[in-house]
């Protein structure tokens, strides 16, 4: 327990920046209107055809509705902000190195906790004497005290103004939590990825040198003349042993504080030249810079999607992580409900964000009819929730199911979407009239391009065996010209044909047609290479964030959780994967045989 005479530096703060209400279309707002609102008007062309579809949403096995939304968007007024960033890493990942860089380019106030505890130590202050006992018992610096310092210093003016690089801090789950009930958050949080034996390697030849305070290498980073060379000495802490140990603790609270800035967290390879890190990290800050201006010169909140700041007060506050058993089939209520949710938003980001040829992949097993046709339901489900989430913003929704293929004795359809169609006619959709007025069922190909349709959701468009649907597929997107179009768990590669002309001819272009549909939401579960069981962990990727690789673990309590264990630019491929797992660094040379080869031939 702290003396009371501390008690003013708990209710230290840092004027919390504007935020935005979003408004989910799960979650109607309960917020009041108020003269500090902004409303934002909706397009003309979405204004001629307004009509709200004042349903419920219910998420129960035979009725699906949308929750009211209410009319515009409200938002506080939003200012310029700078740049929030925290950057963690172990020790001599080279976060030293990187905040000298940040600091050079974006010219923001580098606030790190072992400086902030030195000055306050030297200057003689409450909190520094405080901190002094604590130091000189060998004990650790209490959380809130070194909360209070953070904190104190984030309030300054040049923070404030110039925005701040946060080194190292928080170290625990309880920092990060204290920050997060004070509403500082950063923008970003980047962590430097590096090997075990590579930091151990890095620990044990450093040097310092006792006047300048300066950190040489032997081998890495030798000093500049003899002199210096004579006075190093070798840090305490810098022996194998204890190099170890505070690895471990590192990764302890690693993982622990990953879970509260995971919307955020972008992790990027330190085992590389250091002009190639501070590249990445500087393409990072520079599109969250864009991002905000972006957005603050649109004044539309609707931009959200490209805003680590907004996703992170939002989305991530509601986000709870993936699901568990998802080996159990039939899925609950509770686990489809954060699927088409987790859909919807992926999909309303990027349409708002302007893009138009988008597809969604989601293979967990209640979602994936290819183990079995009679799943085709909740792919309905699914299709539901996004044309009537679309359609209560007024827009004009056609779902198109793929007709007979073929002529003659070939004509047919996929199994997997016999009786699709009838499904889509006999599903409920609404008591305001839905479908038939904002939602329409059609096929694909150019004819069933309407002018007055907004945009298309196509129902796990595939080639069947002789036969293939790009053609009347490509036909259909070149009739919608910039209006979007959604392709759900698509099937699009090459089946074999009797006479084989299918694999050869054209193949190239239909490639590349079926390539030039961008992922606005990815999800497989990963297992071991032919199995379904145990599951080993999961691959998500929701737009516009990057790809994230999860690892399922066993609890004690006979529970399991998953863990994140790297992010990625690009979905990754399989070595990559097995690497992750491996924990190798990224740069290794490439091996899938044995056990860890699990994830072959699923991509």
């Amino acid at each position: 327990m702290l003396p009371t005479t501390l008690s003013s530096l708990h209710s230290t703060n840092v004027t919390p920046t504007p935020s935005v209400s979003p408004l989910s279309p799960f979650s109607p707002s309960s917020s009041s209107s108020s003269s500090s609102f902004l409303s934002l008007p909706s397009s003309s062309s979405t204004q001629r055809r307004r009509r709200r579809l004042n349903s419920l949403c219910f998420f129960g096995d035979t009725h699906l509705r949308i929750s009211p939304k209410p009319k515009g968007l409200k938002v506080k007024c939003l200012v310029s902000e700078p740049l929030k960033v925290m950057i963690s890493g172990a020790p001599a990942s080279g976060k030293g190195t990187q905040c000298e860089l940040i600091v050079q380019k974006f010219g923001l106030v580098h606030i790190s906790t072992g400086d902030l505890l030195r000055a306050e130590v030297s200057s003689g202050t409450e909190i520094g004497n405080k901190a002094k006992e604590f130091m000189n018992a060998g004990r650790l610096v209490p959380d809130e005290i070194v909360t209070a310092m953070v904190t104190a210093r984030l309030s300054r003016e040049d923070a404030v103004e110039r925005g701040w690089l946060l080194d190292g801090y928080p170290r625990s789950f309880a920092q990060a939590q204290s920050l997060e009930k004070l509403k500082i958050r950063p923008d970003i949080y980047i962590i430097l990825d590096v090997p075990d034996e590579i930091l151990i390697n890095r620990c044990i030849g450093r040097r310092l040198d006792p006047v300048t305070r300066k950190i040489y290498h032997i081998k890495n980073f030798p000093p500049e003349t003899e002199e210096i060379k004579a006075r190093l000495v070798i840090r305490p802490d810098d022996t194998e042993e204890k190099v170890k140990s505070r690895l471990e603790i590192y990764k302890q609270n690693s993982e622990a504080i990953s879970s509260t800035y995971l919307k955020i967290m972008t992790k990027i390879d330190g085992n590389r030249p250091k002009e190639e890190i501070f590249k990445e990290i500087e393409s990072f800050l520079l599109q969250e810079q864009k991002d905000t201006e972006k957005m603050e010169k649109s004044g539309n909140t609707l931009l959200e999607s490209k805003s680590h700041k907004i996703q992170a007060s939002t989305s991530k506050d509601n986000w709870r992580g993936i699901p568990t058993r998802l080996n159990n089939i039939p899925h609950s209520r509770e686990i489809r409900e954060y699927f088409y949710k987790d859909v919807l938003e992926a999909t309303q980001r990027a349409i708002n964000d302007g893009r138009t040829r988008l597809k969604v992949e989601s293979n967990i097993p209640e979602l994936n009819p290819e183990m079995d046709v009679y799943r085709i339901g909740t792919l309905m489900e699914l299709v539901r929730v996004l044309a009537l989430s679309f359609a209560d913003d007024g827009k004009q929704v056609k779902v198109c199911v793929q007709g007979s293929m073929g002529e003659g004795a070939l004509a047919g359809m996929p199994l997997q979407l016999a009786g699709t169609r009838k499904i889509l006619e006999y599903m409920d959709w609404g008591d305001y009239g839905a479908l038939g007025t904002f939602i329409k069922i059609g096929s694909v190909g150019a004819k069933e391009v309407d002018e007055q349709d907004d945009m298309f959701i196509i129902v796990a468009p595939q080639n069947a065996v002789g036969n293939c649907i790009i053609d009347d597929l490509k036909a259909m997107t070149d009739a919608a010209g910039n209006r979007p179009v959604i392709l759900i768990n698509p099937r699009l590669k090459d089946l074999p044909g009797s006479s084989g002309i299918m694999q050869t001819m054209g193949r190239d272009k239909r490639l590349e047609y079926a390539g030039s549909f961008q992922n606005c939401y990815f999800f497989r579960l990963l297992y071991y290479a032919g199995t379904q069981y145990p599951i080993m962990g999961a691959l998500r990727m929701s737009y516009p964030y990057r790809c994230e690789l999860y690892k399922r673990i066993d609890e004690p309590s006979g529970k399991e959780k998953y863990v994140i264990l790297s992010t990625f630019t690009e979905r990754p491929t399989i070595d990559e994967i097995n690497d992750a797992f491996q924990g190798k660094p990224r740069n290794e040379a490439k091996n899938t045989s044995g056990i860890w080869g699990f994830l072959s031939g699923i991509f």
